[in-house]
């Protein structure tokens, strides 16, 4: 390659570069904060200070009574279910409707699982002109020698030039409580699998597919992973469902997928491994592929109904 291709061939990865951060720096339909933009306009915009201010207005669900102390009412459980951030924050404002930024007491925050830090992160981020994005995958921090079913945001570092990864749901008692020992805001790569990373290393014998899913509920295998697979890709395109949302192609529970089944899993894990490598591939096979693309209703797992995704 002569020095003149080499320089437009950079000059043109610069470019595409350039437009995808764009890209993840508007909001998605899930992400915009909508009649409750202004309120976005006094929170940080650095991943530490985003960090703080989303364990303040959240509570994880699961950990609530645990390590929190907060026994979350059955009428409240349905606060989990919730999509966009608009209503995410119509949520909050009920509990408490003081300014974003004041932290509240765990009975005041809404109650979320990991998805929901992630896109409340996101929110936050993008409002300020930080490209982000969610990640959907599995977190090697929560239960020893296994990778469980998680969500992250991903946001564009300016200062290093790369993606990091940051886990808000990981507050000081997370931290206590799991013994964690990396930086939060640039979550290491080993410590969480993209659905991509998990798919292409099970695939080639590295790991055991069934260390990936949902310990507690006995979920796993490749076809959790590949359920995680559609997912992550239709996070990539601003589509941030639930972890739980089912729609497509997404195997049944402890199937067995066919060699057609493996090969098209191949083709997303490939994908999305890079997401920047090929945007425009990326978003062209969400959107064209019907066995991908995010249609008006999902099935709903955990209430076993069909459900609209843009209403929580």
């Amino acid at each position: 390659m002569n020095v003149e291709i080499l320089s437009n061939h950079c000059e043109h990865n610069d470019r595409a570069q350039h437009r995808d951060l764009r890209h993840y720096a508007k909001h998605s339909l899930f992400s915009a904060p909508g009649r409750h933009s202004a309120l976005l306009d006094m929170l940080p915009s650095d991943p530490s200070g985003v960090a703080r201010t989303v364990q303040a207005l959240l509570i994880y669900e699961h950990a609530a009574d645990p390590l929190y102390g907060y026994k979350v009412p059955e009428e409240r459980r349905a606060e989990s279910h919730i999509r966009p951030i608009e209503k995410m924050v119509d949520a909050l404002l009920a509990l408490d409707d003081r300014p974003l930024s004041c932290a509240r007491a765990p009975g005041k925050r809404l109650v979320g699982i990991c998805r929901h830090y992630m896109l409340l992160s996101i929110a936050i981020l993008r409002h300020h002109g930080v490209p982000a994005r969610g990640r959907g995958g599995f977190g090697a921090y929560f239960n020893p020698g296994k990778f469980e079913d998680h969500w992250v945001c991903e946001y564009w570092s300016a200062s290093d030039g790369r993606w990091a990864l940051l886990d808000s749901q990981l507050d000081e008692v997370f931290i206590r409580k799991l013994g964690i020992g990396f930086d939060i805001h640039d979550v290491p790569r080993d410590q969480f699998l993209t659905a991509s990373d998990a798919w292409r290393r099970c695939r080639t014998g590295e790991l055991d597919p069934n260390l990936f899913g949902i310990e507690f509920e006995q979920l796993r295998g490749l076809w959790f992973i590949a359920g995680n697979l559609i997912r992550d890709l239709a996070t990539l395109n601003g589509r941030e469902v639930l972890p739980w949302d089912v729609w497509g192609s997404q195997p049944a529970p402890n199937s067995t997928l066919s060699d057609s089944e493996l090969d098209f899993f191949d083709e997303i894990a490939l994908l999305t491994a890079d997401p920047d490598a090929d945007f425009d591939g990326l978003n062209r096979r969400f959107f064209e592929d019907t066995r991908l693309r995010l249609p008006g209703s999902v099935f709903n797992s955990l209430r076993e109904r069909h459900e609209r995704v843009l209403e929580g």
